[in-house]
């Protein structure tokens, strides 16, 4: 693997270093204006005589202060993502998140303020086309009126929270970033982070995806009684916010975070799982080229055809930049920022947590992607999948703070593009061999983004209704809730063995963003879907899709799909995507059965 050590990011845009005096400075000014804010309006919204203007200046006063008051804890978590070893990168986290408080504290009133206004007084308001801007805040904010508690509870909520779910979201990051995975490969044993025991599960040989799996079940197994604390503990805590705050099931705060009803999500979440056949199709057939008598969970990621190819950092930046630039100049120009300005963090390294994620930071900065290079096809996917994200945020700053970040089911629709532009190009310069395996790898991480986190949306769902009818749950408790849903999705295709019971342990957004996962599922559907308007459009699509992104969080999903056709309620519109998997599955197929041709012929 070639040497990426240079290729850590420069966060100078938004602080010098973890001991920079502004990010204080910084906090101390935003706690002042926040104090001054909360005199200036306290009582004055929630009146008969509130106006569009009055109200207008109220809130690009709430945006402009909301702003500046991201950026210490926006830098604090990135710091604290990059090594999350280092003491000083926890207490500084820690430091900005105790003042950020402070200041969240100042401004709940108006929040609430803002939620208890009559229809009949904010209605008018919002119909004002002088409030344009700020209309979908509004809407938005006002969507939690009935879930919203007194002022004070509000503010022992959020002071309590840094001693509650928080440090317990960050005993879990430190955690999993501080297991030492122990695996034997070839006689050598080496001790890995998370990200690289995990890679070695899509090694070509068996015996090493096997060691891979064994150790990473090892490690977390000496980890699962805090792990499994770590859960029941945020669990039971949900539990307790969604009682106080009158949530009639699980899901709900996050479908209406979302901006979707249930019935909506159940739809696409339903049509994922009429999808398990198809998964179940592909894997059999994975068998077959195998030659194995049985697949187990190490065998899930194995290459196929054992390509060997490596894409060294700069090849797989010049891959996406040119996929980009097929499709829209603009898009490859913004791209081509990340990597002229060192807005990426690409190198694997102890310390650094896993995953990859791109922080929209503020509309006045701009994005940073997080990610560990590898030099494998599935990085070069993963690099257009950030920057995908990047691209999106980057373009929707002209929304501002407040309308600049999407749905979280719409925001993947830019990142899952992006590598499908980027799968394009590699499949394009690839032979026959190259090509399977990339379908192969493609068509993996299709089902592991639509399938499987349908099912791991299933399997959350049982796990919060398991943990309020049962009480404190047992790692075993939690691993057969995870079995159960996981198995599903290959049928008898392919086996998940006993260890992989403990594998959700390490599954950071079950910790951070219940419920999360089904808008990985939501948006590959949707670009499947998407990609397959632009191959029927050509050029005329791109500047549809390109106004889709810049307009970021602006209105809802259903608003924002409806203006190039698409009814997200029709269950038809999803099985479309899951119609174009199949053909990815058919293709695959299709390239297999010509490569056993060819192989014959030559022998």
């Amino acid at each position: 693997m070639s040497k990426i050590s240079s290729l850590t990011w420069d966060l100078s845009d938004l602080y010098k270093g973890i001991d920079d005096p502004a990010i204080d400075q910084t906090l101390d000014k935003c706690l002042e204006r926040a104090r001054e804010f909360a005199r200036r309006y306290r009582g004055n919204i929630n009146r008969a005589d509130l106006t569009a203007e009055y109200l207008n200046t109220a809130i690009a006063e709430f945006e402009a202060l909301a702003q500046e008051m991201t950026k210490p804890m926006a830098y604090a978590s990135l710091i604290f993502s990059a090594d999350t070893s280092k003491p000083e990168h926890g207490a500084l986290l820690q430091r900005v998140q105790e003042r950020q408080t402070e200041i969240t504290l100042e401004l709940i009133p108006f929040e609430l303020e803002l939620m208890e206004v009559p229809p009949e007084i904010i209605d008018p308001v919002l119909e004002d086309p002088a409030f344009a801007k700020y209309r979908h805040f509004v809407h938005k904010t006002r969507l939690f009126r009935d879930h919203k508690l007194s002022e004070p509870e509000e503010r022992i909520l959020e002071q309590k929270a840094n001693t509650g779910c928080r440090a317990f979201q960050r005993l879990f990051e430190e955690s999993v970033s501080a297991i030492q995975f122990h695996v034997t490969v070839e006689g050598e044993e080496r001790v890995l982070t998370e990200p690289e025991v995990i890679s070695l599960l899509r090694d070509p040989n068996r015996e090493t995806r096997k060691a891979a799996a064994a150790a990473l079940s090892k490690g977390l197994q000496d980890n699962s009684r805090l792990l499994t604390f770590i859960f029941n503990t945020l669990l039971y805590d949900k539990a307790i916010d969604d009682r106080l705050r009158r949530y009639e099931y699980p899901e709900q705060s996050r479908h209406m975070a979302n901006e979707l009803d249930d019935q909506t999500v159940e739809t696409v979440v339903n049509t994922c799982v009429e999808g398990f056949d198809i998964t179940a199709r592909y894997y059999a057939l994975k068998r077959e080229i195998l030659g194995y008598d049985k697949l187990f969970h190490y065998d899930r990621y194995a290459p196929l055809f054992e390509s060997k190819k490596k894409y060294p950092f700069e090849q797989g930046k010049e891959i996406v930049l040119d996929s980009f630039e097929r499709f829209s100049p603009q898009m490859c120009q913004i791209a081509q920022e990340f990597f002229e300005k060192r807005w990426i963090d690409a190198e694997a390294r102890p310390g650094k947590r896993g995953g990859a994620f791109c922080s929209y930071v503020t509309a006045d900065v701009h994005p940073y992607v997080f990610m560990s290079y590898l030099e494998r096809s599935d990085d070069v996917m993963t690099l257009a999948h950030e920057l995908g994200h990047g691209v999106h945020a980057y373009l929707a700053r002209e929304q501002g703070f407040l309308n600049m970040s999407s749905a979280l089911p719409v925001a993947e629709l830019a990142s899952t593009f992006g590598q499908m532009l980027a799968f394009e190009s590699l499949a394009a310069q690839a032979d026959l061999e190259e090509k399977l395996a990339l379908y192969a790898g493609k068509i993996e991480e299709v089902f592991a983004t639509v399938q499987r986190q349908a099912a791991m949306y299933r399997f959350e769902q049982e796990l919060h209704r398991a943990r309020r009818s049962r009480g404190e749950l047992t790692s075993e408790d939690i691993g057969e809730l995870w079995q159960k849903n996981m198995q599903a999705m290959f049928r008898d295709s392919l086996e998940l063995g006993e260890e992989h019971s403990l594998w959700w342990m390490y599954v950071s957004h079950f910790v951070e963003s219940p419920f999360y996962v089904y808008a990985y599922s939501f948006g590959e559907l949707l670009v499947m879907a998407l990609y397959s308007m632009y191959k029927e459009q050509g050029t005329a699509f791109v500047p549809k899709y390109v106004d889709l992104l810049r307009a970021g969080g602006s209105c809802s999903p259903q608003e924002l799909l409806s203006r190039i056709g698409v009814d997200i309620k029709s269950a038809e519109f999803w099985r479309g995507g899951i119609r174009i998997m199949e053909h990815m599955v058919d293709e695959f197929e299709r390239l297999y059965r010509s490569w056993q041709e060819k192989t014959t012929s030559n022998n």
